[in-house]
């Protein structure tokens, strides 16, 4: 029976747990690094609506299993279904209703973050009200490299990051270990992995989310964080200087123009990446980022429910379909974008994507307390 038991577990792809007044979710497909599937997002959703509404429960926990946080959205779901208009949309709407929701949570919510933390993984991390990482960690938002875009509401964390750092992570698509996140304010609290599991206990024993007492167990546990000299968030000064640029032509011009300074070498790398990226995931993202400045989270989610369905229908370019191709399918990694260069990425298509949908077919975001969890994918035009 037990035995049975564990396998009932190892088959479920998030593990809802009630320990008393706390409660955990499990991210549980280790082996494909807790990749965001549909069904991820059903049930994560479920749990966090019911936690919400009851009364009983105090503190929200979630972690994954294996060596990964989440890896970020299922690329080769959204691949299988190219040649079915709007197949996949459903589990967008999923996810970004849902990424409304984590942002305005009501009850205190813990990530503990012993891994891969990417994409729209990062969405069950960067928002919660705090956020344990380890040695381990390793965040990115590497979309705009496939033909895709920055989002689960990334276009609003990265926006309000220090300086033009936003524009560099969401265009590079450049990695941030633990320390770093919690100096640039993406992590509250940098934990060794070691004390983790003593962490998750000592919480779990609390019976209590009152945010104070929480933050004071999390800093028994927690380190001081010191940057490494050679640490990306030391070059602010240069990477302020160019990604500040109007367009992303004059960014990669004025990075260029840097790279060939003596102690500037760290920069050839990051300027390959960006030359091998979809000139017009490029394009999209800069927009993105930079309109998210002015923009709340619920329209940044929006806005991105919007981008990404015009991506997945190929309104304009087909560079997300090639680009899961060239990185997850083939494997060849030698995607052949279309358009091939910035100069062919017309403004005028930019604008297209950026459109308001069909009215039924927008996300619908809560705007009244008393419908908080309305505006699910049933009640859409999709469904």
């Amino acid at each position: 029976m037990a035995q049975e038991g564990r396998n009932i577990i190892d088959e479920q792809v998030v593990v809802g747990e009630e320990k008393g007044s706390v409660r955990l979710a499990t991210l549980n497909r280790p082996r494909q690094l807790n990749v965001i599937s549909s069904e991820v997002v059903l049930k994560l959703a479920e749990f966090l609506e019911t936690w919400e509404k009851d009364d009983k429960t105090k503190l929200i926990l979630i972690k994954g299993a294996g060596r990964a946080f989440s890896a970020g959205g299922d690329l080769k779901m959204f691949y299988d279904g190219r040649e079915s208009k709007d197949s996949c949309l459903e589990v967008v709407y999923r996810m970004y209703w849902l990424c409304y929701h984590i942002h305005t949570y009501k009850k205190t919510q813990v990530s503990l973050v012993n891994g891969i933390s990417m994409g729209g993984g990062a969405s069950l991390m960067v928002p919660m009200k705090f956020s344990v990482v380890t040695e381990k960690t390793v965040f990115a938002t590497p979309e705009a490299s496939i033909g895709f875009h920055t989002d689960c509401g990334f276009s609003y964390v990265h926006s309000r990051l220090p300086g033009h750092l936003g524009e560099f992570f969401a265009l590079t698509g450049a990695r941030l270990n633990g320390k770093e996140l919690v100096a640039i304010g993406m992590a509250t609290h940098f934990v060794p992995s070691a004390k983790l599991a003593d962490l998750e206990a000592r919480l779990v024993s609390l019976d209590s989310g009152d945010v104070d007492v929480v933050r004071s167990t999390i800093e028994e546990f927690s380190e001081k964080v010191d940057l490494d000299k050679d640490s990306i968030l030391n070059k602010q000064t240069i990477i302020d200087e160019c990604f500040s640029k109007e367009s992303v032509k004059q960014i990669i011009q004025a990075f260029e123009a840097e790279g060939s300074k003596e102690g500037n070498e760290w920069i050839t790398p990051v300027i390959k990446g960006l030359k091998r990226s979809s000139p017009t995931g490029l394009k999209i993202t800069l927009r993105s980022i930079r309109e998210g400045r002015k923009q709340t989270p619920s329209d940044c989610l929006k806005k991105e429910f919007r981008i990404t369905t015009n991506i997945l229908r190929s309104t304009i370019s087909p560079d997300v379909y090639e680009g899961i191709r060239a990185l997850t399918i083939d494997k060849d990694n030698s995607p052949k974008w279309s358009p091939a260069t910035l100069d062919e990425v017309a403004e005028e298509k930019i604008n297209l994507v950026f459109e308001p949908l069909e009215d039924d077919i927008e996300l619908h975001i809560p705007e009244t307390e008393e419908n908080r969890w309305g505006g699910k994918y049933e009640t859409s035009g999709f469904a």
